[in-house]
């Protein structure tokens, strides 16, 4: 067994925040063992060879083929929390892009929606709730604990 140091990285992931006519984009988690059958937004791990806009972008093509670059997106704000480990999250909004969203991971994922951002689906993430209501926020940062 490889000893930890103090020094290990925590997990950072990106989620990406769609709006479109006051509407986010949500998808419902299924078959990936982790709050299935709840709704979250696009997401995913920030690799080792990328920057956190950069994951922002890949994920965004990869999970639901919406296009955009580096100019269309800004990080809204970031999040520590506990996992089965601590965790970073960058929430990120993208202003702008082109493509329809498609699901384009359905072993991961049973639907995907738009909801008005006044009324979430009841089964959110507790924590991209939490996200999702300082999004209106200018910048913040929280601890999920």
């Amino acid at each position: 067994m490889t000893k930890k140091s103090k020094f290990d990285l925590f997990p950072v992931s990106v989620h990406l925040i769609f709006r479109q006519d006051n509407q986010l984009l949500m998808m419902r988690r299924n078959g990936t063992g982790f709050c299935d059958g709840m709704y979250s937004i696009p997401a995913g791990h920030v690799l080792k060879s990328e920057t956190v806009l950069q994951a922002a972008i890949r994920e965004g093509k990869e999970e639901v083929g919406l296009i955009f670059d580096l100019s269309e997106c800004k990080v809204i704000g970031t999040m520590f929390r506990y996992s089965t480990e601590g965790r970073i999250d960058f929430f990120i909004e993208v202003e702008s892009w082109s493509g329809e969203p498609k699901n384009l991971e359905p072993d991961k994922c049973d639907d995907l929606s738009w909801f008005s951002s006044q009324e979430l689906p009841e089964n959110t993430i507790p924590y991209v709730r939490k996200a999702l209501i300082n999004a209106t926020d200018v910048l913040w940062y929280e601890e999920f604990v």
